[in-house]
């Protein structure tokens, strides 16, 4: 299982430095129904990422018999199209003097509701192309490890939790010291506004490199 652990941290470290959730749930936790709305966005982006993966290991897209290529075909695509996004993020983002432009829904936010809130957390995790492309390969890593399917269920906790863990923690801040944490969620939303297009070139580049990498690598073993 440890092998398996270490493949899957690049991918869950990956998701989980996403600005645009990171914002989204900042902004909820400022609106009029931030308890609420926090904890149904938190749970709706836990059960995105863990029904994907369920869906990927199920559908055994893998490589660990040797007589399958599904695995390295899917990691090289995908690292390919991280790689076409970072240039897109790059070509698009703000420059100096420039108002960054964050997506139009956001600023409903302080109208959702829990259940808007949970679904939007669900399209962002499971159907956003960098998470949904980061968890089918962590699950594929997952299922080429050769686990029981115990084991295959703790390393995809595992994987939930550290690729939610940029979500866990300001819910957790917020609900045990609300005070303190508000200027630090403010600075963390502005920062997160003004840089989010160039985070996001400069990670689906890093990962595209190291995703394509590895499928090339199953490929031609």
């Amino acid at each position: 299982m440890g092998p398996a652990i270490g493949q899957i941290l690049g991918f869950a470290v990956g998701v989980a430095v996403s600005p645009v959730p990171v914002i989204a749930l900042i902004l909820m936790l400022f609106s009029k129904r931030a308890t609420s709305n926090s904890l149904a966005f938190l749970i709706g982006w836990l059960l995105g990422l863990t029904v994907v993966s369920i869906v990927v290991l199920a559908a055994g897209l893998e490589s660990s018999d040797g007589s399958s290529d599904s695995g390295g075909w899917v990691k090289l695509l995908i690292g390919l199209l991280f790689v076409a996004l970072a240039v897109k993020q790059w070509r698009g983002r703000p420059h100096e003097g420039d108002e960054p432009q964050m997506p139009a829904w956001m600023a409903s936010i302080d109208e959702f509701t829990a259940i808007k809130a949970f679904g939007v957390a669900v399209l962002l995790s499971s159907v956003n192309p960098k998470n949904l492309g980061l968890t089918i390969a962590a699950a594929a890593s997952i299922g080429a490890a050769g686990l029981g399917t115990g084991d295959e269920a703790v390393v995809v906790a595992i994987y939930v939790v550290i690729a939610s863990i940029t979500l866990i923690v300001p819910v957790a801040g917020y609900l045990i010291a609300r005070e303190r944490m508000t200027p630090v969620l403010d600075t963390m939303k502005v920062w997160l506004m003004a840089n989010n297009m160039t985070v996001m070139a400069v990670l689906f580049l890093v990962l595209g490199a190291k995703i394509a990498g590895d499928g090339i690598s199953i490929l031609t073993r």
